[in-house]
């Protein structure tokens, strides 16, 4: 038995380290930093470094307080090791993706035996954790820290070992070094909740324990503490404006519809939503049914349930709390995403053991197998056509549309075709592991040169380099911030912005968008302007202007 052991958890490690490997760390540089926030965030990171300067995250030799420092803090030893790139850049949340999946794994062998790696691989495998294991963001850190914690917190309910308690507050503090208050609020409700549905108030107190508190001031307040020393500003612009005025306020200009949140779970959670939501209604029916009966303690009888409605709190609550937020982004609701593998791996246990016990044992539904066939199949044919659907923002038809559907329908008819067995739910994760790395491996193949040209400042960057005689400023008009700050981090130098009245007095460069050479001119009056390119695939050109008269020696 001991071999037997010893044998599964050296295959489960194999697993655990292939997927993890390649869905978390293949390809982090195979496009450069997208978006905003990757490279802003990057290049705070490396601006602390130069600086020393493990406190105050900087932007432009400026304070840039939005943002905790834990990320920062992962980057800046990345970046230590490997060097300043891309892939050191997003190195950190791949990172904390493989520690979460690991979490999951032991937390499920020590509760759930027998199914530690079909939660480890569901969670690993769905889109929200490996789109943001690919990030250089705080999100990943924040649901890391989160996950972690909040299995230490019911590992503790389930043995009374002040240890996992112990552990609830640490990684809740480390939460809130990657994102803010967010973390303990959240969790504090989660808790909450599941006590009133299950029944056991009695945990809110017991859960207040104070050596635990004190460990939770220990790692978490020091660096906030710090930071406001330094920058007095830190309280209004971090707590009043990026946090309160963030919920309250639509100051940034996310604002989205209340019901957004549905939608972006649903799709974080592919390709297991379906399985998952039926998991969480089924759950939900079974715990109103034991409320109804009115029995002296929810679900009695059945002790084990109690995972179950745990994560279905879990679930529930950063979506309910972020839709009431003014401001919404995607990455906001990543903390609910690992509750949902949780969910799911109960759901399969469970049914696994009615099967077991009961001869007649309802099969699974066989429009849940489909549904769930269709929507892990599906992925397959924007990944094998994301080359197209980036450049001209829509499907092609033809030849090629014919083809990605019918790889999809292959996909779908095998996983339908497995899971319409009646032990067939013990194979769900391979199954549907198949089209995951199907779809993350075409992704990356096939995509990766048109998200690097279309979304990434890296390549535009490179091209102005080589055209340089020497290093000069660079100023930018009328461009997409994501182009402005991507230009900051790859030229490491500060950006200056036309649109702002920056316009610098010494000889410099200029992006533009293509055909605006007499704004430039006008912008820059009295002064030589010269037409260096064109870059395509962003619609952008780039000028060489004079230095003004007045800053001539």
């Amino acid at each position: 038995m001991t071999i037997s052991m010893t044998n599964r958890t050296r295959t489960d490690s194999l697993l655990l380290a292939g997927f993890c490997g390649f869905l978390f760390f293949y390809g982090l540089g195979q496009f450069g930093l997208i978006g905003a926030d990757e490279p802003r965030y990057a290049q705070v990171a490396r601006e602390m470094l130069e600086r020393h300067d493990w406190i105050t995250p900087v932007l432009g030799s400026q304070p840039w307080l939005e943002k905790p420092p834990l990320y920062y803090w992962q980057a800046m030893l990345a970046y230590s090791v490997f060097g300043v790139s891309d892939s050191a850049a997003r190195l950190p949340s791949a990172i904390d993706a493989t520690l979460l999946v690991l979490a999951l794994y032991f937390f499920l062998r020590r509760f759930r035996p027998g199914f530690e790696l079909d939660g480890a691989l569901i969670a690993a495998s769905g889109a929200g954790i490996m789109g943001y294991a690919h990030a250089a963001s705080m999100d990943m850190a924040l649901a890391a820290a989160f996950t972690v914690g909040m299995l230490s917190w019911w590992a503790w309910r389930e043995t009374g070992k002040k240890i996992y308690l112990a552990g609830f507050y640490c990684f809740i503090a480390l939460g809130t070094l990657a994102k803010g208050p967010v973390a303990p609020f959240l969790a504090g409700v989660v808790i909450v909740a599941y006590a009133i549905a299950a029944r056991e108030s009695r945990l809110i107190l017991k859960t207040l324990w104070l050596p635990g508190i004190f460990l939770f001031c220990v790692i978490a307040l020091p660096w906030y503490f710090s930071v406001q020393a330094r920058n007095p500003q830190f309280f209004r612009e971090f707590i009043l404006e990026h946090n309160l005025g963030r919920f309250s306020k639509n100051l940034y200009h996310h604002t989205e519809p209340f019901w957004y949140y549905l939608p972006v779970a649903a799709l974080a959670l592919l390709p297991w939503t379906v399985f998952t939501v039926a998991a969480f209604l089924i759950t939900l029916r079974a715990w109103w049914r034991e409320r109804k009966r009115k029995l002296t303690g929810v679900f009695a009888s059945d002790t084990d349930n109690r995972l179950s409605i745990f994560a279905c709190c879990w679930l529930v609550v950063p979506v309910a709390f972020f839709s009431i937020s003014q401001s919404k982004l995607p990455g906001y609701v990543l903390p609910a995403i690992p509750a949902g593998a949780l969910l799911l791996t109960d759901y399969i246990r469970d049914h696994l053991a009615q099967n077991l016990e009961q001869a007649d044992a309802a099969p699974v539904p066989r429009w849940l197998i489909i549904v769930h066939a269709l929507c892990a199949a599906a992925p397959i044919v924007p990944a094998l056509l994301i080359a197209y659907l980036i450049t001209q923002h829509r499907l092609p038809g033809g030849r090629p549309m014919l083809v990605a559907l019918a790889i999809a329908f292959v996909l779908c008819a095998g996983i339908a075709l497995t899971l319409v067995r009646k032990s067939g739910l013990r194979m769900l994760r391979f199954v549907t592991l198949i089209p995951v790395v199907l779809t993350v491996g075409a992704v990356l193949k096939l995509g990766s040169v048109a998200l690097d040209q279309t979304l990434s400042a890296r390549p535009l960057s490179q091209e102005i380099a080589a055209v340089e005689i020497r290093r000069l400023p660079l100023a930018v008009y009328h461009i997409r911030r994501e182009l402005e700050y991507g230009l900051t981090f790859y030229r490491n130098q500060l950006t200056f912005n036309y649109d702002w009245g920056s316009v610098p007095p010494q000889e410099h460069l200029v992006v533009a968008p293509e055909n605006s050479q007499a704004e430039i001119m006008k912008l820059a009056a009295g002064r030589r302007v010269s037409y260096l390119g064109h870059y395509a695939p962003q619609h952008v050109d780039y000028f060489w202007i004079a230095a003004s008269s007045r800053s001539s020696p």
